[in-house]
């Protein structure tokens, strides 16, 4: 005797369930249905940075200046070494978006990425070795400082207002997260 897969299921539930029938939904029902998922739709849609949404790395480094105009636009200066896959430097990137947004009109922000080809030339002038690293430039464009390693906002911020304020920079100590960069760099 073959028993299949639909004999023990109709075994189990009952031989009055009937395969067969179909349930309709009534207009209000489908309407119902139609706009509680384009709502569920929109809300993932926003909950998700709508359609300027991008990551703080992505949108700093899109947003930055060439660093030779930065360095010569009589502005203090932050050049951030960084890589897309450092999981440092996304962590510390929102950190920097918000003094980007602080301080937009007095700073320019200016982020690297360590695996372009394009700022090798500035990687090896600043002896990039760990990233993600911040280089601190006057409005000169002299170097006053650098930090390597994961950085939060609170200890970002002073050396920034030192900046600005033509002041000698705290104390910077090279601590926090931080990714070697020895055997990434193409060469």
């Amino acid at each position: 005797m073959k028993f299949s897969c639909l004999r023990l299921f109709k075994y189990y539930l009952g031989s009055e369930f009937n395969f067969q029938k179909k349930t309709s939904m009534s207009q209000l029902q489908r309407i119902t249905l139609f706009l509680s998922v384009l709502l569920l739709g929109i809300l993932l849609f926003l909950a998700r940075g709508g359609i300027n949404s991008r990551a703080p790395l992505e949108e700093l480094a899109r947003k930055s200046l060439d660093p030779e105009i930065a360095l010569s636009n009589g502005r203090p200066t932050v050049l951030e070494f960084y890589a897309d896959w450092c999981e440092a430097c996304r962590e510390m990137a929102p950190a920097m978006h918000f003094i980007e947004d602080e301080f937009k009109e007095d700073l320019n922000i200016v982020l690297l990425n360590v695996d372009n080809n394009r700022w090798k030339d500035f990687v090896e002038k600043y002896s990039v070795t760990g990233i993600p690293q911040l280089n601190f430039f006057d409005k000169n464009g002299v170097l006053s400082g650098s930090s390597i390693g994961l950085k939060r906002y609170e200890e970002v911020r002073p050396i920034i207002n030192s900046l600005l304020n033509d002041e000698k920079l705290p104390s910077l100590m090279v601590d926090g997260k931080v990714s070697n960069l020895q055997n990434s760099l193409p060469i």
